[in-house]
C-alpha cells in the first residue's frame, strides 16, 4: 500500500468559523494520538475557498511550507465528490517522493463541517 490511515477526526456546527473547520477536525487527531501540529510532515488543507487553508494553517501554527506543497484546490481542481481522494492520493504520493512520514489532509464542508484524515507514509524508515 501507498500509505496506511492511522486516525480521522469530524467536527460540525452551524456557526460561522467555517474555515476553522479544518484545523478544528485536525486538533481532534493530534490530540488523540499524542501529536503536536509540528509532528506532521505535510498538510493538504483543501481550498474550497482560499481563506480556508489560510485561517487552518494559522489556526494550526504551521509554516505555509508544509500546507499544499503541489498547490491547493484552486491551482489543482476541486473535484466533485473526488475532492477528499484528491487531497488523500496528493499528499501519500507526496509523503513518498520525498521520504517523509506523517501527513494530514484536511477539509471543510457546508454548515460549518470539517473532516481530516491522518496518514502514514508506509515506505517509511
Amino acid at each position: 500500500p501507498l500509505a496506511r490511515i492511522v486516525d480521522w477526526g469530524w467536527v460540525a456546527g452551524p456557526d460561522p468559523t467555517l474555515h476553522l473547520k479544518p484545523a478544528a477536525a485536525t486538533q481532534l487527531i493530534l490530540e488523540r494520538q499524542g501529536l503536536k501540529p509540528s509532528d506532521i510532515d505535510l498538510y493538504e488543507i483543501n481550498e474550497a475557498f482560499a481563506g480556508v487553508a489560510i485561517a487552518s494553517t494559522r489556526a494550526l501554527g504551521v509554516s505555509a511550507d508544509v500546507v499544499n506543497v503541489n498547490g491547493g484546490a484552486i491551482a489543482l481542481g476541486h473535484p466533485l465528490g473526488a475532492t477528499g481522494f484528491r487531497l488523500l492520493l496528493t499528499l501519500a504520493l507526496e509523503l513518498r517522493r520525498r521520504g517523509a512520514r506523517r501527513g494530514i489532509a484536511c477539509l471543510c464542508g457546508g454548515g460549518g463541517q470539517g473532516l481530516a484524515v491522518l496518514i502514514e507514509n508506509t515506505n517509511f524508515h
